[in-house]
């Protein structure tokens, strides 16, 4: 399976209400080394409503100043939305 393929996979297993680095999800898919390459990967993300990028955040928890979709409010924004249906 492609590196990508790996990522979306695990980030399509995120619960709502949780959340993952960059980091931790590069040493899921198998190279602990590619957090930036996992950003990358995540920002053409083909299919958001399917593919929860909104739950990665950086190191430091958290989110993302060029989050694909609105930034780090569009972000937070659906965190908020997450942490409201658990």
């Amino acid at each position: 399976m492609k590196f990508s393929e790996e990522v979306y996979q695990i980030v399509r297993r995120i619960p709502p209400g949780q959340t993952l680095t960059y980091g931790q999800v590069a040493r899921l898919a198998g190279n602990g080394e590619a957090a930036r390459a996992v950003g990358n990967i995540l920002h053409r993300n083909p299919d958001p409503d399917s593919i929860p990028c909104h739950r990665v955040v950086n190191a430091a928890g958290q989110p993302a100043k060029n989050y694909a979709f609105g930034g780090a409010e569009g972000q937070l924004r659906k965190l908020r939305q997450d942490h409201a249906s658990t």
